[in-house]
């Protein structure tokens, strides 16, 4: 059995929980994990602190996984990134802007959003399309922002997970933004406490996402 840790109440390693329902070998399921994993550290709805943050607990989608630090209102950066994010970019994304993953009329629509998981705080996901060009499949992506606080307590850093179906291509690949949905963390219950293993779950419901006809991209690096 495949594991996480969080730094909850269970164990002398904190929450553990079972990770087998996600091997479904679907190309989103990082999105699905990384929740999971960040709803496990909600201690009284109240968001964690990227102090609480253990590659450890990550480890199956690292490649896919990003830290983000907000440097202005709608803006961040990538503090630390996978390997994936870099493979996307055809280079290191550490210290890029978020933005620099989307096309340009999308990214006004990003900074909007990515405001909101600052300020609500709020989990904000979105469904992402790379356009077919030359030498460029049809990307299919996903991506989830999940707000957390940094040292000082503020909400200013963002676990962020992006994973994309298709072949690379050339890069360096930009996304349109097809939906998006964006929950407050206020709305999200925290899990339970001395919960079992088998049983802990942590899906949302799924929501309908809001089309829009914007475009955007993503970028990351590496944490201190």
């Amino acid at each position: 059995m495949k594991t996480f840790f969080g730094n909850g109440s269970g164990s002398s390693f904190g929450k553990i929980i079972a990770m087998d329902r996600f091997d479904s070998g679907r190309i989103f399921s990082p999105l699905r994990q990384a929740e999971a994993y960040w709803s496990a550290l909600l201690t009284g709805g109240e968001v964690p602190m990227r102090s609480q943050i253990d590659p450890r607990g990550l480890e199956n989608i690292l490649e896919n996984t990003f830290i983000l630090e907000r440097i202005a209102p709608g803006l961040a950066r990538f503090r630390l990134a996978g390997s994936h994010l870099n493979r996307l970019a055809g280079m290191e994304v550490r210290g890029m802007p978020l933005t620099a993953f989307f096309e340009p009329s999308a990214r006004s629509q990003v900074t909007e959003i990515l405001e909101q998981v600052f300020a609500g705080p709020a989990i904000a996901e979105f469904e992402l399309e790379g356009a077919g060009k030359p030498g460029r499949a049809h990307l299919d992506a996903r991506m989830i922002l999940l707000p957390l606080k940094s040292d000082l307590g503020d909400v200013s850093r963002v676990l962020g997970v992006l994973a994309s179906n298709g072949a690379i291509g050339a890069t360096p690949r930009r996304f349109g933004v097809l939906g998006q949905k964006v929950r407050t963390v206020a709305s999200i219950q925290s899990p339970r406490t001395n919960v079992e293993p088998a049983s802990a779950g942590f899906a949302e419901g799924q929501r309908e996402f809001d089309r829009s006809t914007s475009h955007l991209r993503l970028v990351v690096s590496r944490d201190d």
